[in-house]
């Protein structure tokens, strides 16, 4: 009877250890892939900028191509503020569908937006992840800084042609 209560004991452990090691790989996961759609997401908010400044110096002007140049200067601090009048600028231009720079822009931003939706979902579970008292208690997540959301205006252009008339 000893023997059996040891064998339980050593079974109970065990799935503990599994619990443990299972819960910390899903946290150290969950950050790594937060941190790869924060970068992804650095890379299209670039692309966006960059095409928007081509269009801008082809023929919209002086505020866009600013705009465009402040977004793709902005520092980390103030890259939503940037980011968030790029978009401004580019919702009071006409895009035309016809035109492969404003398709590129078109283009970037629904990228963009796909992007930035992968990025929230990411940081939503890794943050969830992190909150949950186990993990707190033995510190899993304190490789990593806690992921931060990029809270941007909803990119999405849409075309001349798709607005309807009225």
């Amino acid at each position: 009877m000893p023997g059996m209560w040891l064998v339980v004991a050593l079974v109970v452990v065990g799935l503990v250890a599994a619990y443990l090691f299972w819960t910390a790989n899903r946290v150290e996961r969950l950050q790594i892939r937060a941190e790869s759609a924060a970068r992804a997401l650095d890379a299209h908010l670039l692309r966006r900028a960059a095409a928007a400044a081509v269009l801008a110096e082809q023929r919209y002007g002086v505020e866009l191509y600013a705009a465009a140049r402040i977004a793709l200067d902005a520092v980390p601090e103030e890259r939503e503020a940037a980011e968030n009048d790029l978009t401004r600028q580019l919702r009071a231009v006409e895009l035309d569908p016809d035109d492969p720079a404003c398709e590129a822009v078109i283009a970037a931003s629904r990228r963009l937006a796909l992007s930035r939706q992968v990025h929230t979902d990411l940081v939503r579970d890794a943050r969830a992840a992190r909150r949950r008292p186990l993990v707190r208690l033995l510190r899993m997540g304190r490789r990593h800084d806690l992921p931060r959301y990029f809270d941007v205006d909803d990119p999405t252009l849409s075309r001349a042609a798709d607005v309807p008339a009225g």
